[in-house]
């Protein structure tokens, strides 16, 4: 995949306070990336200045050779070929929804503009949709017709602000996978905006993590679930655990056990980052097992919550299967997959 824009250490400064600092990425043609960070970080701010709504304080967005949003460039939003869907979808009541889609259609032909309309919402299901207005249809499909709306128009790039966010969880799930589908029929790059993580790891092609203003960590869902750059970038991929360990010697010891860990430095305090999947009961007689303490145990249907608590106090949560009952007080081994866990000085 080619790249299709360039973010080049943006700023976005409102008084003292920098929204987007030095923040930089790479989006792709046909690519979808999910932009993933807590309520507050910019991540709404970043989208506003690829669309060209808000201007630059520093650095440049550059589509391919052109430059977009820069010291002395700003191209307005409309002439960006940008398609955007923002939380709210911000239908317009008063039309149709087919009158909808082809707002920005005007351009074309009646019979070609109609056609298109009709091919939109055949794609999304909704053709008997055509002549009701916003006001009549669910969340669900007010979001899908924003999204068609938006790639009226075929845009290369398309921007979804939070586009899930007003939907219940049922229907998120199921809005969620048309959405998909639908980016990837169209072939445009994608960047949507999200705070929830498991949204991130099963509709983007890449992530980019956003933390206090900066993406801190880019790369496909595996890579950054698996391997956080930091403490920050692991919690906004899910629930984790931070024990106090040792490493030295290529070993890293915890409470929970020993993991072999590649490092050429000093021994020192670490913290070693588990995943609640990281833990696996286990046989008493099974090599490296350690024996904890459960203290609290949580029924969730797919899996078991457990709390643990190792020999030296430490105290983790761990999500393993719901199948074998699990009591308050009672002791278990366990073993650790190195492949979930994380070191950090």
């Amino acid at each position: 995949m080619s790249d299709l824009l360039h973010i080049d250490k943006v700023v976005r400064q409102f008084g003292a306070q920098k929204a987007v600092n030095q923040a930089s990425l790479t989006l792709k043609e046909g690519e979808i990336t999910c932009l993933l960070g807590p309520s507050g970080c910019g991540k709404s701010t970043l989208l506003r200045m690829i669309a060209g709504l808000e201007t630059l304080d520093e650095g440049t967005i550059s589509r391919q050779e052109t430059v977009l949003s820069g010291p002395r460039t700003h191209v307005p939003p409309e002439n960006r070929g940008i398609g955007f869907v923002f939380q709210d979808y911000a239908l317009f009541p008063h039309l149709t929804i087919s009158e909808n889609i082809g707002f920005g259609l005007r351009h074309l032909a009646s019979a070609e503009r109609n056609e298109r309309i009709a091919t939109l919402l055949d794609m999304v299901r909704l053709s008997d949709k055509a002549k009701q207005y916003p006001a009549a249809l669910s969340g669900g499909e007010q979001q899908r017709i924003a999204l068609i709306r938006a790639l009226a128009r075929e845009p290369r790039l398309i921007l979804l602000d939070e586009p899930f966010s007003g939907l219940d969880a049922h229907l998120k799930s199921e809005v969620r996978e048309a959405t998909l589908n639908v980016l990837e029929h169209s072939g445009a790059a994608a960047l949507v905006v999200t705070h929830d993580a498991e949204e991130a790891l099963s509709m983007g092609h890449s992530l980019a993590l956003m933390d206090k203003g900066q993406i801190i960590q880019t790369g496909t869902p595996q890579a950054c679930y698996l391997n956080p750059v930091s403490i920050a970038a692991a919690r906004l991929l899910g629930e984790t655990n931070l024990v106090p360990a040792r490493l030295g010697n290529g070993v890293v010891v915890s409470g929970f056990g020993r993991i072999s860990k590649a490092d050429s430095g000093q021994a020192r305090d670490v913290t070693l980052c588990l995943r609640p999947e990281a833990f696996h009961v286990v046989a008493a007689d099974t090599p490296e097992a350690v024996a904890v303490r459960i203290t609290e145990s949580r029924y969730h249907g797919a899996y078991s919550d457990l709390m643990l608590e190792a020999a030296d106090g430490a105290k983790a949560h761990a999500h393993v299967s719901s199948l074998t009952a699990f009591a308050r007080n009672e002791t278990v081994s366990v073993k650790i997959d190195p492949h979930l866990c994380s070191v950090f000085d």
